[in-house]
């Protein structure tokens, strides 16, 4: 059956269905999350499906899954894999019993993470099997065999989808959904399970010894393969491996690494062969290492030669040059890469109505001269209004804040979070600003959902991923728990009472935490919860500008005057900026 899907995500998660999986666990993060969407949104669903809390839990309860002999699944993006790599680690020690898929999908020119990172290093390090699909189609059948092959050698197999490949459209020929009758079962050995240093230094033997044996049957199953059609040639990889085939002349030879770990000397044969060699690889040289080792003094142009860069995303066009640049050939000649010229640039903003721009709104106010460690989430959008000066990882902000006020920082500093990032790892930074007196004042933004990555829910929500209400933590709870003295939870949208909050949290010393608590705008449109719109009196308005430096993108410029378009959601929070009451409730006749 041949079927168009919009994403390469839904493919991955029909790959996973046609493998009949029993769990599947993960934390949102683009470009990943439509994965595990996919699967929580089926009505005759017959698996389990979780949103985790952050990724190591998630790796955890798929690995206990899986040794209890039930094929599971765990999904993140790429930066998600430093929080569970240290189970990853171990987990290559004591091995699986049901097939364990990880995906973690890449992020190349970083779309839409803090840094491009390559997975295939973390299963270099982990020792464990890595699939790098280079097509849609492709994806899904790795991912669906994938598991079979994480049964075979008993070790967890690590699925690196990258931007292109999860949010590409394809015509894609599926296979039946296949439903598990498998029932978990738990068998005590810990020798296998407890990794103290004895037992450790038996399974790290083990680990090695299944190496040899991996890296043949990689090729057995076809994911690496070769055609020589030359004295030159060119080893390629993931949807790189898609753009080099469009543009290779047919005389060019071509190997297509799938899979890794690479069997060095299936590799060494085909370079023997040629002249010269260049590697296309996205990201780093992992491929283009291992050919240098086994080439035997044949030149191997690529990332390390300059011909190739350590950086970015590639495309056709990109490949095409490189591939001359090495003294290769191409189909035909391509034209060069060229920057759009004369466009305005035009950066990612926060929504109309977001109340997350009220919140850092009156922050800056109150905070004029603060220093603002920030997080990953919408919020980090804050940049364009000033409330943000550092952003690293999920849950840094209070961290960094913290460790800025004990190396004697003078300056008031105020740091920004979101719920499901708080939730995710902000609670231990809490606990130990708490707990080492530091004078800082947290913020966290509340939205009640997990917003900048598709809107999944977590402990705020009150929903789980599989549809099922459940009490709502409470965030106030938690941080009074943490220890802190100062709590208080109060809407930005009303500017007035929250300014003074954050001048009461100003006043104080210690920990203070202030939950902005405003359901997501999106939310809100979705639920068909209507505010009305508002309008500026042209005739009142003396074109100050203060309603346009809020930055919402529904109020504009025109004439020298303020003018709100069709965006306004209604939030209101204009009416408070205005200092001359131009702006009012629109009333339709």
């Amino acid at each position: 059956m041949v079927v168009k899907y919009r994403f390469g995500n839904e493919a991955i998660a029909h790959g996973c269905l046609e493998a009949a999986v029993d769990t599947a666990f993960g934390y949102p993060g683009t470009p990943s999350s439509e994965i595990l969407d996919t699967l929580r949104a089926l009505p005759d669903r017959q698996f389990y499906v979780e949103w985790s809390v952050n990724e190591k839990v998630a790796f955890e309860q798929a690995l206990a899954s899986s040794w209890c002999g039930l094929r599971s699944m765990v999904t993140m993006k790429h930066v998600g894999l430093n929080v569970a790599s240290d189970p990853l680690m171990t987990s290559s020690y004591t091995g699986v019993n049901g097939g364990f898929i990880i995906v973690s999908a890449d992020d190349p020119f970083a779309h839409s993470s803090q840094n491009e990172q390559d997975s295939r290093i973390y299963a270099a390090f982990a020792r464990i099997p890595c699939l790098d699909p280079s097509s849609v189609q492709e994806a899904h059948d790795m991912v669906r065999d994938g598991f079979a092959l994480s049964e075979e050698f008993h070790l967890p197999v690590l699925f690196r989808p990258t931007t292109r490949i999860c949010h590409s459209k394809s015509d894609v020929n599926l296979g039946d959904v296949i439903v598990s009758d498998r029932k978990a079962s738990f068998e005590k050995d810990p020798r296998r399970y407890v990794t103290t240093p004895a037992h450790t230094r038996v399974l790290h033997k083990q680990l090695n010894e299944k190496q040899a044996a991996l890296k043949k049957r990689l090729v057995e199953l076809g994911y690496n393969r070769s055609e020589v059609r030359g004295k030159t040639g060119v080893i390629t990889s993931g949807v790189a491996a898609s753009y080099v085939r469009e543009v290779l002349a047919d005389s060019v030879s071509i190997a297509k690494i799938g899979a890794y770990p690479i069997d060095e000397k299936w590799l060494a044969n085909f370079i023997q062969g040629h002249d010269r060699i260049l590697v296309v690889e996205e990201l780093a040289p992992v491929i283009e290492e291992v050919a240098r080792q086994v080439a035997g003094g044949i030149p191997v142009f690529g990332k390390k030669s300059g011909h190739v860069p350590y950086e970015g995303e590639l495309s056709p066009e990109r490949v095409a040059q490189y591939v001359l640049a090495a003294g290769l050939l191409v189909k035909h000649e391509y034209p060069a890469v060229q920057q759009p010229a004369g466009l305005p640039v035009r950066p990612p903003i926060l929504c109309a109505g977001c109340m997350h721009r009220a919140a850092m709104y009156a922050i800056k106010k109150v905070f004029r001269d603060g220093i603002f460690p920030s997080d990953i989430g919408c919020y980090t959008l804050g940049i364009q209004l000033g409330v943000v000066d550092t952003t690293i990882c999920m849950g840094a902000s209070i961290t960094l804040a913290s460790g800025m006020a004990k190396a004697g920082e003078t300056h008031d500093i105020v740091c920004t979070i979101g719920d499901s990032t708080f939730l995710h790892t902000g609670i231990q930074g809490l606990i130990n600003a708490v707990y080492n007196d530091a004078n800082i004042t947290v913020v966290i933004l509340d939205n009640r959902i997990t917003a900048m990555t598709g809107h999944q829910p977590n402990p705020t929500t009150g929903i789980t991923a599989m549809g099922v209400e459940r009490p709502a933590v409470s965030l106030e709870m938690i941080c009074r728990s943490c220890g802190a003295s100062f709590v208080e939870t109060v809407s930005p949208s009303d500017l007035v009472q929250f300014t003074g909050v954050l001048k009461q949290a100003k006043a104080r010393s210690g920990v203070k935490v202030i939950i902005a608590k405003h359901p997501c705008v999106i939310t809100e449109r979705r639920a068909k919860i209507n505010r009305g719109q508002y309008m500026v009196d042209r005739d009142q308005c003396i074109g100050c500008k203060a309603c346009v430096k809020f930055g919402c993108p529904a109020i504009e410029l025109h004439s020298g005057l303020a003018q709100i378009t069709d965006l306004c959601s209604g939030c209101g929070v204009c009416i408070q900026i205005c200092p001359v009451s131009a702006i009012s409730r629109e009333v339709k006749e």
